[in-house]
């Protein structure tokens, strides 16, 4: 069975203080959740202070981005062995929001994607469609390509090392959210794209795990879908409360499933 996985997306928020506090929340309110991995992803800046801090606990770290090398002259840049030098274990990769503002690029992505299992991270790789795209019916194209072309040239025993997120961009800080059917019959496709070049227990072991203005009053539907592994949290991992709502229901969720017969 695929395990729940649960990450806090910061992105740029928090100065130092609050970002610690907010560790320390999260770390007190996610006791007594052992069916569920755990992970926050702080600004680069906090990576150190928050690993430093999760040590010996269920909290994970990750990164909201890094570069395709691991040193040189890039001004800049973070490299995947100075993540995993920090106590990092996950990077977001490919967010919408890179993709936007910054013009990353699907080969761009892709050599992220590389670069971090090569070094012993695991991505988070992020798909979704535009509002325009949706719109004019070229959701499952788009998703197809972008897995695709973040999967490119990985081997079968890596790919399940690979988290999906599934974020479509109109949803993300909206308020707005897809509806559960729509989410799972998304993650289904996503799966079965999968398919296209890694083997069938493979891609059952991947996780797929939904973004896109969750919070704990839509993630029952949302969690307790069959293709639905988790969630990319935004704007609710901001404070502790919220968030470790988010984990509990994924808990409560895992141990219903887990019960024999």
């Amino acid at each position: 069975m695929r395990r729940f996985f649960i990450a806090g997306n910061w992105k740029m928020n928090k100065a130092k203080d609050e970002a610690c506090g907010l560790v320390e929340g999260i770390l007190a309110g996610i006791e007594g959740c052992p069916h569920v991995d755990i992970a926050v992803c702080p600004p680069f800046t906090f990576l150190d202070t928050a690993a430093q801090k999760a040590v010996n606990t269920p909290l994970m770290i990750g990164a909201q981005n890094v570069y395709y090398r691991e040193s040189g002259a890039y001004t800049g840049e973070i490299s995947p062995p100075m993540l995993k030098s920090v106590g990092c274990g996950y990077v977001i990769i490919g967010h919408s929001e890179r993709r936007i503002y910054f013009k990353e690029t699907d080969s761009e992505i892709n050599r992220k994607v590389h670069m971090c299992l090569k070094n012993g991270l695991i991505p988070i790789l992020c798909v979704g469609e535009t509002i325009g795209q949706k719109n004019d019916g070229r959701t499952f194209d788009v998703l197809n390509s972008q897995v695709i072309y973040g999967l490119e040239g990985i081997d079968d025993h890596l790919v399940r090392n690979i988290i999906i997120a599934y974020e479509p961009v109109w949803a993300i800080g909206t308020g707005v959210t897809a509806s559960g059917d729509q989410v799972e019959e998304i993650h289904r496709f996503i799966r079965n794209t999968i398919r296209e070049f890694a083997c069938d227990e493979v891609s059952a072991g991947v996780r797929i795990i939904y973004g896109g203005s969750v919070n704990s009053g839509n993630a029952v539907d949302l969690l307790a879908r069959d293709n639905v592994d988790g969630a990319l949290v935004g704007g609710a991992s901001l404070k502790a409360g919220p968030f470790c709502e988010i984990v509990k229901i994924a808990e409560s969720l895992a141990r219903t499933i887990s019960i024999p017969g």
